[in-house]
């Protein structure tokens, strides 16, 4: 199951939770660590559905082009 920009931005959100509660030095850096790593999943998640989208829209204009060089030829053959 792909995970959302909003499931990593809210567990990145509960790191820096904890690291800003966390009394030990090196806990409060595993959670800045942590907090880090969701967020950069965060975006690598945004980027995946910008891109998939992007693909989208390229292989819908490219599908439409096809339709109406296919239509052309069609009635390019009616008329001959």
């Amino acid at each position: 199951m792909a995970q959302t920009y909003e499931f990593y931005s809210e567990r990145a959100d509960e790191a820096a939770a904890q690291a800003k509660k966390a009394d030990l030095a090196n806990v409060r850096e595993r959670h800045l660590r942590a907090e880090e790593t969701w967020r950069g999943l965060a975006e690598q998640a945004r980027k995946t559905v910008r891109d998939r989208e992007r693909a989208d829209e390229e292989r819908a204009a490219r599908r439409a082009a096809e339709a109406e060089a296919q239509a052309r030829k069609e009635a390019e053959a009616a008329t001959a």
